[in-house]
């Protein structure tokens, strides 16, 4: 989201996209969302949404609610659709992804006996599998990602407020993400730092099949004479960047770090970074986009 001159976030239309598989919350966010303050229209058809914005601007915050069962649901669909948001200058847009695990989704359905949209004369699994794979170019398109894996429908509730509360009311949600520049910039970064000049575990053989989330790797990482300056300097930047985000009525700001591979040296620093903040009272969310596209797709190749 990005404000201009003295212009807060409460004078632009608000839209925001809630997605996700199945199960995993998406009713529950979207009651949340109502609850404090949002107009809901949920399962809206994706060919009805330019109409709706062709109309005067909605009073409050708008929160639309898609799954695979709306009438004209289809991913290029709603990745067009959600480019086309975040084109338009007259309107603040943010894709809100709730997600649970295969096993736990299993278990809800199990528990509910429900059927799933996309297996309905089957066991859950199958269309559990299929959706997720479906959504997998939405998810990496997400603003705020919330896994509801072990959480009830009342923490639930609570992490999306917590996002998604007013800025008076709540603080403003930090998501830090690892990237690999081979596959460009994640959408909607606020800020990017470049990790590319740090020494790069991917030459030690030791290292090379694991990731910036073991400490190994996270070692060696720290370990090259740049790293604690380049560490320490970013972290005062962004010391005095949140509060003044904070103050211009911003909820949500996205700072990236990027490497060669978005494996090693990106993932070490967003970790230590979240880390951090989080210590220093910020509510901080990780993304490490390469990571969860080789989890989804079973990868086993691992870039430079």
């Amino acid at each position: 989201m990005t404000e201009e001159g003295s212009t807060t976030s409460t004078s632009i239309p608000t839209i925001v996209l809630v997605t996700g598989p199945s199960g995993a919350g998406r009713s529950t966010a979207v009651k949340a969302l109502e609850d404090l303050g949002y107009e809901v229209i949920d399962n809206l058809p994706l060919s009805l949404l330019p109409r709706l914005l062709d109309g005067p601007p909605p009073g409050r915050p708008l929160a639309l609610g898609i799954d695979v069962r709306n009438r004209d649901f289809g991913t290029n669909a709603l990745i067009e659709t959600i480019d086309q948001l975040a084109r338009n200058p007259e309107l603040t847009s943010q894709v809100l992804y709730m997600d649970a695990g295969e096993e736990e989704l299993v278990r809800r359905y199990s528990e509910t006996r429900r059927r799933h949209p996309l297996a309905p004369a089957g066991p859950p699994l199958a269309g559990i599998a299929a959706e997720k794979e479906l959504l997998t170019p939405v998810r990496a398109r997400a603003d705020v990602l919330i896994d509801t894996t072990g959480m009830s429908p009342h923490d639930a509730k609570a992490e999306v407020e917590r996002w998604f509360g007013t800025a008076e009311g709540g603080k403003l949600g930090v998501t830090l993400h690892s990237f690999s520049y081979k596959r460009g910039l994640p959408r909607g970064m606020d800020i990017v730092m470049d990790c590319r000049f740090l020494r790069n575990p991917h030459w030690e053989e030791s290292l090379r099949k694991l990731d910036g989330r073991d400490a190994a790797v996270a070692d060696y990482v720290a370990a090259d004479p740049r790293f604690a300056a380049f560490f320490s300097q970013v972290k005062a930047l962004i010391d005095l960047l949140l509060p003044a985000h904070k103050d211009e009525g911003k909820a949500h700001l996205s700072i990236g770090f990027g490497c060669t591979g978005g494996q090693h040296r990106s993932v070490a620093m967003t970790e230590q970074m979240a880390q951090a903040l989080a210590q220093d009272g910020w509510h901080v969310s990780k993304r490490h986009r390469e990571l969860e596209r080789r989890m989804v797709h079973g990868s086993k190749e691992h870039a430079v």
